[in-house]
């Protein structure tokens, strides 16, 4: 059987997190990065959205889960946004980075989180 995956690079989302009180009490810009694994192949898809998963909900939902709460960390956050992910849409698994700039004299601090169905 032959697999693909549909990738979204570099979603920017805006939540309240951080281990600090501090840190939360302002929005923070994250980017995400979200593999979605298809449980059918591309070939099979037949070109009908509802056996794929539509990326641009799959964007707004990541979007809503990020703003709706406070998180102290964003490995929670990876895992909340998986889960939704993967509750919805028609997925094998999904993969969630999230890069957080936060450290001085670092690009950013990263985590990535996979889950399958």
């Amino acid at each position: 059987m032959s697999t693909g995956t549909i990738e979204i690079h570099g979603l920017a989302v805006e939540c309240h997190i951080g281990v600090p009180d501090g840190e939360r009490a302002h929005p923070q810009r994250l980017l995400l990065d979200i593999t979605l694994h298809p449980r059918v192949g591309f070939e099979s898809m037949d070109d009908d959205v509802s056996r794929s998963a539509d990326y641009a909900a799959v964007a707004v939902l990541a979007s809503t889960i990020a703003a709706r709460r406070p998180r102290r960390l964003v490995e929670t956050l990876a895992a909340d946004i998986a889960r939704a992910v993967i509750d919805v849409f028609p997925l094998r698994g999904v993969e969630v980075t999230i890069r957080k700039f936060i450290l001085p004299q670092t690009e950013y601090i990263a985590v990535r989180y996979r889950l399958d169905s």
